[in-house]
């Protein structure tokens, strides 16, 4: 059977989640019934996999997914197709390739790379609701990025873990964060961007919701450090909301969707 890469963008808020529920709606049973309109084995009850299962709320514009089809479809042909039949749900197929047998979206992913957008204004946001997270006032970029500082590199993070982490182990290798302010017309954005091989669950959100309390003042940069140390829950700062975080790619020994032949990018 041959297998396809896809490469999924998605607004998160109508969502449960990526996983599949059969009481709630999910990315991945979006998809799913996409694809049993065009293939007989999803139709049957076949299933996709992905390289990271975001949480309620969580957006994507670098989602990747694998899927294996009963017959050979042209990747512009499958992505045209699929994206015709998820209409009118939030997503998107913006990328699609043929992958060897060997390749999987979870297993074979070597980086994911997230991003978080947090606005600073007083009114409220309108264009932009359900796809960050509002404060009131402004944030210390500079005491954020020294707080940030101390988590870079292999650490136990279960300071930083939900309690409900399946992972077999809360040690981590986190090889980036990198904060960015931007002026806007009303108010400031704070962009908050990591990268790692693997993430535990509410990672991202952990650190960003205790980074925000360093920016605010209410944590000077060094607590940053001490938390990770303690190796407790009770330790990490306010869990932020999820409609801020997005996943924005995930990196792969060989490119799936790089130049060669059976490769489709919008």
């Amino acid at each position: 059977m041959p297998r396809y890469a896809l490469q999924v963008e998605y607004d998160g808020v109508p969502f449960a989640g990526w996983q599949a529920q059969a009481e709630h709606p999910s990315v991945q049973g979006a998809l799913e019934r996409a694809l049993a309109r065009l293939d007989p084995g999803f139709a049957a009850g076949a299933r996709i996999a992905a390289a990271g299962r975001t949480d309620a709320g969580v957006h994507a514009t670098g989602q990747v997914a694998h899927a294996d089809l009963v017959r050979a479809w042209d990747p512009f042909k499958l992505a045209q197709a699929l994206n015709w039949h998820l209409k009118p749900a939030p997503i998107a197929i913006t990328a699609a390739a043929a992958v060897p047998d060997d390749f999987h979206a979870r297993f074979s992913a070597i980086e994911r790379r997230y991003a978080f957008r947090l606005i600073a204004r007083r009114a409220p946001v309108v264009h932009e609701r359900g796809r960050v997270w509002q404060v009131q006032q402004p944030l210390d970029s500079e005491a954020m990025r020294a707080g940030a500082a101390h988590l870079i590199g292999r650490h136990d993070f279960t300071t930083f873990r939900s309690t409900m982490c399946q992972a077999a182990s809360p040690v981590k290798s986190l090889d980036d964060i990198t904060i960015r302010e931007i002026p806007l017309e009303t108010g400031r954005e704070y962009r908050f961007y990591l990268r790692a091989r693997s993430f535990l669950h509410n990672q991202v959100r952990s650190i960003v919701g205790t980074l925000e309390r360093v920016g605010a003042g209410a944590w000077q940069p060094d607590r940053v450090a001490t938390a990770l140390a303690a190796c407790d829950r009770a330790a990490c700062g306010p869990v932020c909301p999820s409609q801020g975080l997005y996943l924005t790619g995930v990196g792969y020994p060989a490119d799936p969707f790089g130049d060669g032949a059976q490769v489709w990018r919008d």
